[in-house]
């Protein structure tokens, strides 16, 4: 056994982790969590005056059990004010067998795939299979992992891009056509937008409710990924009340999520929730049952994603031609 701890950056990341790898990865983890073997996930909270930090954390038995705590600070000013991204961050990814420090991980980049695979796991058992129209709101580092992802596992040819910021919709729709070859529309009329999107989904930093039940078609499947935290809102809770809910983790969407605004408002409980991600992709829940029903992922981001991520990113790490860089550790 050796006591070296690999360093890996964004570009380790990217290399390392493909979409349909790190949606296959979530899927499975969120399974093992629905069938109550060794799956674990945990999370802690802090807010400094321009942003915030939280520590996600989470254990999964693979092939050996492994832990991963992630650390990231946000704070959505850093683009306009510094030029710094929103989101920055570490993963420390350990053998849970014997406590060895296997690797220090960017998390930048992992978060967003991750979160993007959690939205393409849902949108296998949430949307419906003739869905054709993606909206997504939110332009920033999120959006086109979300594109990628979605794109693997939907029939999706249209893409839209909505953003407050002008600038930054127009950078992803470059982005998203150099990179994937899709041409995405920008469009500047909400409303209008969301009422001809099969796939909504909401990567935004907003901290009061956009999107609304009068705005939103029948079959519409939403995945609200933007409220991390108990101040962050992106759907009107009578949106919520409407629709099949499911959460990555009913207790932790209940704290932070866009449940926690719909519970405050009085327009649900925690008991009208439909089910949690593990549930559908354990077969222990149906997922869409009819082609009407709005369907709803509350995603608010668990560190069962994260060291489920952090595990590929690894395995794959060490399997590249490159030996990565390390530094001794103990």
């Amino acid at each position: 056994m050796s006591n070296e701890t690999v360093l890996l950056g964004r570009t380790d990341v990217l290399a390392a982790l493909s979409p349909p790898d790190c949606i296959d990865r979530i899927e499975a983890a969120f399974r093992e969590a629905a069938l109550g073997r060794v799956a674990a996930s945990g999370i802690l909270g802090m807010h400094a005056p321009a942003g915030s930090f939280h520590v996600k954390a989470g254990l999964l038995e693979d092939a050996a059990p492994w832990f991963a705590a992630k650390v990231n600070a946000n704070f959505p000013m850093n683009p306009a004010r510094s030029g710094l991204p929103t989101i920055q961050g570490a993963v420390l990814l350990f053998h849970a067998g014997d406590g060895r420090l296997l690797a220090v991980i960017d998390s930048t980049a992992l978060t967003a795939l991750r979160t993007a695979a959690a939205t393409a796991v849902a949108a296998r058992y949430l949307a419906r299979p003739s869905s054709r129209t993606l909206l997504i709101c939110g332009c920033g580092a999120q959006a086109l992992e979300q594109l990628r992802a979605l794109s693997c596992v939907t029939g999706v040819d249209t893409v839209l891009g909505f953003d407050l910021d002008g600038g930054q919709v127009r950078a992803f729709a470059a982005a998203a056509e150099r990179a994937t070859g899709r041409v995405v529309q920008v469009v500047g009329d909400l409303e209008a937008a969301v009422r001809r999107s099969d796939i909504i989904v909401t990567c935004t930093p907003a901290k009061h409710s956009f999107l609304r039940r009068d705005m939103v078609a029948p079959g519409t499947f939403v995945a609200a990924v933007g409220a991390d935290h108990e101040d962050k809102q992106e759907l009107a809770p009578d949106l919520m009340a409407a629709a099949k809910v499911v959460t990555d983790f009913t207790d932790q969407a209940c704290r932070i999520g866009d449940l926690h605004h719909a519970i405050a408002a009085g327009a649900m409980q925690a008991g009208d929730v439909h089910a949690e991600l593990g549930e559908l992709a354990a077969g222990l829940r149906p997922g869409r049952t009819g082609e009407d029903e709005i369907t709803i992922f509350d995603s608010t981001g668990t560190g069962l994603q994260d060291v489920a991520a952090a595990i590929a990113v690894y395995q794959g790490a060490l399997r590249a031609a490159d030996r990565p860089r390390a530094f001794s550790f103990g």
